[in-house]
């Protein structure tokens, strides 16, 4: 089994563009809702070790580190938490450090303060700058960022200070996601009611390649849309999902995959407590979505997609629309990767 996931749902604030499934810590103890992860792990466990642990949220910086220990404890590779710069101290950095994590990914998303608080963040840039050389001084030596484009007021100037300004910091990774407004986020109905305006595709268009570019001079390689590393710092809990390999999720909104068939926790909270070994419910694929499947995540990776799975028809389409890799795969070119989407729809079944 290649990666755990185990999901925190909680959040003392839910920023504005979050669509995953979380809420505030009401009503349940931490150690009740570790004790109920446990109680899942034991009755779904595939595998009696895992090359990856991946603690994600909500905010896990919300829950004692002593309680992640025994999830941690359950991987000797990468083993990664999420947390929040507000969250971050000397006290916390060592806890998280003690409790087993060698990899931390930080949510930054930008380092202008007003457009931070535009989505609800609440930290401010210092706090930010400030918990990055916190965790190094703890000893995290593989550190992930977090950064988002296209936000309410950003421009082209405000984006490159922000990656500018974290990439002076020298992560060993970073993550630039475009922001997305998905429906059922404030920021959804903030735009619905026409109280903020989407960023200009021209100008999220130039976002990226300066994103493309400064990363590259930067010594990062480009290896999946969003995700950009240093050598031998690629996210190897992500990549397993990319490479339609194993992993299991625990956690209310969690989804599993044992490498035939997919299975997902309901987000629902109180269920999931009252009885979390039974939550999951199986997501069967058809070949037809399995093929769709590879096709879409091979096409996210710098990897590229093996060109035996493909028809005569679709290799035609594909020899036309994609770029040979050395290895003999078909790929996304990066200055193309923002049309990931229409470039893998006619390889679609």
């Amino acid at each position: 089994m290649a990666g755990l996931y185990v999901h925190i749902p909680f959040c003392r604030h839910k920023c504005a563009y979050c669509d995953f499934y979380s809420g505030p810590l009401r009503g349940f103890a931490p150690q009740d809702y570790a004790a109920a992860l446990s109680r899942e792990l034991e009755a779904r466990t595939l595998a009696p070790e895992y090359q990856t642990v991946y603690i994600g949220g909500g905010t896990p910086s919300t829950m004692p580190p002593q309680l992640l220990a025994p999830f941690f404890a359950l991987s000797a590779g990468e083993r990664t938490i999420e947390v929040n710069p507000e969250d971050v101290s000397p006290r916390a950095a060592e806890l998280w450090l003690s409790a087993g994590a060698n990899r931390v990914s930080m949510g930054v998303q930008s380092l202008i303060d007003s457009e931070l608080s535009a989505v609800g963040r609440r930290h401010s840039s210092a706090q930010a700058i400030e918990a990055f050389h916190t965790l190094r001084r703890a000893g995290f030596s593989n550190i992930s960022l977090d950064l988002i484009y296209g936000l309410p007021g950003q421009t082209l100037r405000s984006w490159r200070q922000s990656l500018e300004g974290l990439l002076e910091l020298a992560p060993e990774h970073l993550s630039a996601y475009s922001l997305s407004y998905e429906p059922g986020t404030l920021l959804h109905t903030r735009l619905m009611t026409g109280k903020i305006q989407e960023t200009d595709e021209d100008e999220v268009v130039r976002m990226y390649h300066d994103l493309c570019s400064l990363t590259r001079s930067a010594g990062f390689k480009h290896y999946e849309i969003s995700n950009f590393a240093r050598p031998g710092f690629h996210s190897r809990h992500n990549s397993a999902y990319w490479d339609s390999t194993p992993y299991l999720g625990l956690g209310p909104g969690a989804h599993s995959f044992d490498g035939t068939l997919r299975s997902f926790n309901p987000p629902n909270l109180p269920a999931y407590m009252n009885n979390p070994a039974g939550a999951f419910q199986t997501d069967p694929e058809t070949a037809t979505e399995h093929h769709n499947d590879v096709i879409m995540t091979a096409l996210r990776t710098a990897r590229g997609l093996n060109p035996g799975l493909l028809t005569e028809k679709e290799l035609h389409y594909a020899r036309s629309h994609l770029f040979p890799t050395p290895q003999g795969n078909l790929r996304i070119s990066e200055p193309d990767w923002l049309l990931a989407d229409a470039l893998t729809l006619p390889l679609l079944r």
